[in-house]
């Protein structure tokens, strides 16, 4: 199925095109983007941007778009789903260029992904982690309604040391109540 385009006040969510890799590649290539997220290295690859793009694929179970101004503009981040669909549960995850924090970009993004997954997807959990070390994310994820539901101590290795994540989610009934 292919991924479709979701919009917010400020934002387009849409699937990633390459040309948008060279704005990856930049954005992702700070070592603070990569010290955050679990799966980008630091030094980012040349080249690593295209290949991540061109993985892709509409079929999987994987929902990746690309975060972009919606008057138009290169790409800001990423935010995407890894969905479970025989236990009805997705896995939100994100991330945004350094130079775009602290402008609500990924609470506004996040409420329209979570929002996609309840209501197109049909799931009836939505949930994510973050590094206890990255409170910012934390906050995110509370501000679009998730619970923390606790730390899992030193669940990851993250460049050679073990470190906590805190856990969060969201329930079908509590999306709909809000």
């Amino acid at each position: 199925m292919p991924r479709p385009t979701l919009t917010t006040d400020r934002l387009i969510l849409r699937p990633f095109a390459l040309d948008d890799a060279p704005a990856v590649q930049r954005l992702a290539s700070d070592r603070e983007i990569a010290r955050n997220t679990l799966l980008i290295p630091h030094p980012y690859p040349e080249g690593a941007a295209e290949e991540w793009i061109l993985g892709h694929d509409d079929q999987s179970n994987n929902h990746i778009f690309a975060i972009a101004p919606r008057g138009g503009g290169e790409v800001m981040g990423a935010i995407g789903l890894h969905v479970e669909i025989y236990h009805q549960r997705a896995e939100i995850g994100y991330w945004l260029g350094v130079p775009y924090w602290g402008q609500s970009y990924v609470p506004e993004a996040a409420k329209a992904v979570v929002g996609y997954a309840f209501d197109e997807l049909g799931m009836n959990r939505v949930f994510a982690f973050h590094f206890t070390r990255n409170p910012a994310s934390g906050r995110v994820l509370q501000k679009i309604g998730m619970h923390r539901e606790g730390t899992m101590r030193q669940h990851l290795v993250k460049w050679g040391e073990h470190v906590d994540v805190d856990y969060y989610g969201i329930v079908r009934e509590e999306w709909e109540s809000e």
